[in-house]
């Protein structure tokens, strides 16, 4: 059974997987190997393929900005009074009926 001629056009569009492609196509997860597999069921990592990210000493002067703030304080629940804590099924209820409505 062949797709009609529109809908494989469509389909050429699309990335190739294994099975449109004849043997020794491998598409991978572009993580690339850390080392080697042993005889015995080992690994060995060497550690010239090992990704090493070097970052700046002085980074006083730096002009971007992290994603989040170093100056930020974890917040912590306010749950007094609620023996089983964030984990509460009622807590949970009131609180989306609260934001939600009642339904």
């Amino acid at each position: 059974m062949q797709p009609t001629a529109p809908l494989f056009r469509r389909l050429r569009r699309l990335a190739l997987t294994t099975k449109q492609v004849n043997g020794g196509y491998f598409k991978g997860t572009g993580s690339g190997s850390m080392g080697w597999h042993t005889k015995h069921g080992g690994y060995i990592i060497d550690p010239e393929k090992v990704r090493t990210y070097v970052v700046p000493k002085d980074l006083k002067d730096f002009k971007l900005t992290p994603f989040v703030t170093k100056n930020m304080e974890p917040l912590k629940g306010d749950f007094e009074g609620d023996p089983k804590g964030g984990l509460s099924g009622e807590r949970y209820l009131e609180r989306w009926k609260r934001e939600n409505g009642t339904d």
